[in-house]
């Protein structure tokens, strides 16, 4: 095979990798969920973060950034919460890039550096959504009450897919 044949090959196989990451983010979000009576927008806990940390971890920051600003993007624009989504876009592809960048920077034990990774996304998605509400709600006190449906869903995610990871990476080869 040709260099040229090798290039296509690697962009078709990356474009498809970042298409099935983006629709298996936005199925999680969309039909994985479920509303907690919590104030202000924390009660949608959703498994999105599984698929997004899979793709970051799996395959890469870009492919992590990709899965998460779209996959929850694109949920926020077909599902309601039109508003929110050039903020999900913006924070969750923040949260797949960081979480990529660290599986593949930090050096150490994987669980631990994948358990890193997860806790910087959770600090991310925190601070950003936290600011967003302020934002949106001018309300200071509000968005501290989607601090637990924030932390609830990264942290199940978290404990879905550190445990899993390594066996993924076997299965693609990666």
């Amino acid at each position: 095979m040709d260099s040229f044949s090798q290039k296509k090959t690697t962009k078709t196989k990356t474009l498809v990798i970042n298409a099935l990451f983006i629709a298996f983010t936005l199925a999680a979000t969309m039909f994985i969920n479920i509303r907690l009576p919590f104030m202000g927008n924390g009660g949608l806990i959703h498994l999105g973060n599984v698929p997004l940390f899979i793709a970051a971890f799996v395959f890469g920051r870009r492919t992590g950034a990709i899965a998460g600003a779209f996959g929850m993007g694109l949920f926020d624009v077909i599902s309601g919460w039109t508003a929110w989504a050039p903020f999900t876009f913006v924070i969750v592809g923040a949260m797949g890039y960081v979480a990529g960048l660290i599986a593949e920077k930090v050096p150490g034990k994987k669980v631990l550096v994948y358990t890193l990774a997860v806790a910087a996304a959770l600090v991310i998605k925190i601070v950003g959504y936290y600011f967003v509400e302020v934002i949106l709600y001018s309300n200071w006190i509000q968005p501290f009450g989607s601090i637990p449906g924030n932390v609830l869903q990264v942290v199940v995610a978290g404990l879905i897919v550190v445990p899993l990871v390594g066996r993924f990476k076997k299965i693609v080869g990666q």
